[in-house]
C-alpha cells in the first residue's frame, strides 16, 4: 500500500518542531486543508482498537434483536411521509420500507417530496398537515426548518415521527417527536473512521465529504474527524462541503480538483452519504484511478443499492456503514402504531454494521434478519 510518509521519517522531528510554531493558523472555509507537516509515525494503540471495532461491525448472520412485543395494529390510519428529497437514496429507501409496512398493517400512505430545498420542504409539510393524516414522518430534514408546520401538526393532534430528523435516536422534546429513528451517529462515525485507520494500517491521507446544511450530517462529519484524529498517522487532507442536492453537479468537479491537488497523498475517503461516491466515480476513472482504489472509499451511510453494487464490483467504493433502510421504514410504522395505541416508543436502535465485498454476500442492501416476521406478529397480537 502507498505510504505518504516515505522518505520523510528521518526529518520528522524537525518538521514537527516547525509545525508547532505555526499551529493554530488557518481559517474557516467550506473546504479545509490539512497542514503541510507530516503526521507522527503510526498509532499502535488506536490501530489495535480500530481493528477490533471493525471486526465486530463486520460480523454477519446476526439474529433479530429488535422488539418482539407491542400493541396490536390500530386500524384505519393514514400516514404522510415528507421526504427531504427523493433523490437522496437513504430517504427513498426508508420511504420504500414505509410503503411496504403500511400495506402489511393495512394503512394508507402518501409520500410528498420536498425536492431538497427549504421552500420545497416547507410546502410539502404544509400540504401534509392540510391532508389531516393520523401521522407524519419527517424524512431526513431538520424539523426546525418547518417549525410553523410542525407546531400546526402538533396542535392538530397529528403524531410525528422523525427519520434522521435530530442527532439521536428516541423521543425528542425539542422539537417534539414521538421518536426519532436512526442508528447512533456516534457509532457510525466512529466505525467508519476506524475502518480507515484499520484498512490503512494507521497511515492514510483522507478526504471527507459532507453537507453542512444538514445538522445531522454536520455532527456526523465532526465526529468522523474526531475519531480520525486519534491516529497521528492519518492526515485529514480536506473537508468538502457539498450539499446533497448539488452533489451530482459539484462532486465531479471537486474530485478532479482533489486528484490534482493531492495526487498520491489521497489514499482514503469518508463520506456522510454513499451518493457522493456515485458522483465521484466518473471523475476518479477519468483521472486514471483504479476502481479498487486508492482512494479507498467508505460511506458513513446510507447503504443504498448502488453503493452495494460499487462495493461488490470493487468500483470506486470499498465499504459502507449502511442504515437498515427497509427495516427502519417498518420500524416507523410500528412506532406510529405504538403512538396511536398510547404506548411508549420501542427504544430499538439498529447496530452499526460495516459492509465490504468480503461480507456482503453479493446483496444490494442490509437489513437485520427476521424483522418483518417480528413486526407482523406484533401487529397480529401473537
Amino acid at each position: 500500500m502507498y505510504s505518504h510518509r516515505t522518505g520523510v521519517l528521518a526529518a520528522a522531528a524537525l518538521w514537527a518542531a516547525a509545525a508547532t510554531l505555526v499551529a493554530g493558523c488557518g481559517g474557516d472555509s467550506s473546504r479545509t486543508s490539512a497542514a503541510a507537516s507530516p503526521p507522527a509515525a503510526g498509532c499502535p494503540a488506536a490501530l489495535v482498537r480500530a481493528k477490533e471495532a471493525v471486526g465486530r461491525a463486520e460480523r454477519t448472520g446476526l439474529s433479530w434483536d429488535g422488539p418482539t412485543t407491542g400493541p396490536r395494529a390500530v386500524p384505519d390510519k393514514t400516514i404522510v411521509y415528507v421526504a427531504q428529497t427523493m433523490t437522496n437514496p437513504g430517504v427513498a429507501g426508508v420511504a420504500k420500507g414505509v410503503r411496504e409496512a403500511a400495506a402489511a398493517i393495512g394503512w394508507q400512505i402518501r409520500v410528498i417530496d420536498g425536492d431538497g430545498t427549504p421552500a420545497g420542504i416547507q410546502a410539502a409539510f404544509s400540504q401534509a398537515v392540510t391532508l389531516k393524516p393520523s401521522g407524519i414522518v419527517i424524512g431526513g430534514f431538520d424539523p426546525l426548518l418547518t417549525a410553523q408546520q410542525t407546531a400546526r401538526a402538533a396542535a392538530a393532534g397529528i403524531a410525528l415521527i422523525g427519520w434522521h430528523a435530530v442527532d439521536s435516536p428516541g423521543p425528542s422534546t425539542n422539537p417534539r417527536l414521538f421518536t426519532n429513528i436512526t442508528t447512533k451517529v456516534e457509532e457510525v462515525a466512529r466505525v467508519s473512521a476506524d475502518w480507515v485507520i484499520a484498512r490503512s494500517g494507521g497511515d492514510a491521507g483522507v478526504v471527507l465529504f459532507t453537507d453542512d446544511s444538514i445538522p445531522f450530517a454536520r455532527n456526523k462529519s465532526d465526529l468522523i474527524k474526531r475519531e480520525l484524529a486519534t491516529c497521528p498517522g492519518v492526515t485529514l487532507l480536506a473537508t468538502e462541503n457539498i450539499p446533497i442536492p448539488d452533489a451530482s453537479q459539484r462532486t465531479p468537479r471537486e474530485v478532479s480538483s482533489l486528484v490534482f491537488r493531492f495526487r498520491g497523498r489521497w489514499t482514503h475517503s469518508v463520506a456522510i452519504n454513499d451518493l457522493y461516491f456515485a458522483d465521484a466515480a466518473p471523475a476518479l476513472q477519468a483521472a486514471g484511478r483504479p476502481g479498487e482504489g486508492p482512494p479507498f472509499n467508505i460511506g458513513a451511510g446510507d447503504g443504498d443499492p448502488s453503493a452495494f453494487q460499487r462495493i461488490n464490483s470493487r468500483r470506486f467504493q470499498a465499504a459502507t456503514v449502511p442504515e437498515p433502510l427497509t427495516q427502519q421504514g417498518w420500524q416507523i410504522i410500528d412506532e406510529l402504531n405504538r403512538a396511536f395505541a398510547g404506548r411508549p416508543a420501542s427504544g430499538y436502535v439498529a447496530p452499526a454494521h460495516v459492509v465490504t465485498a468480503e461480507n456482503s454476500g453479493g446483496a444490494t442492501s442490509w437489513d437485520p434478519r427476521g424483522y418483518q416476521e417480528a413486526y407482523q406478529s406484533i401487529w397480529r397480537g401473537e
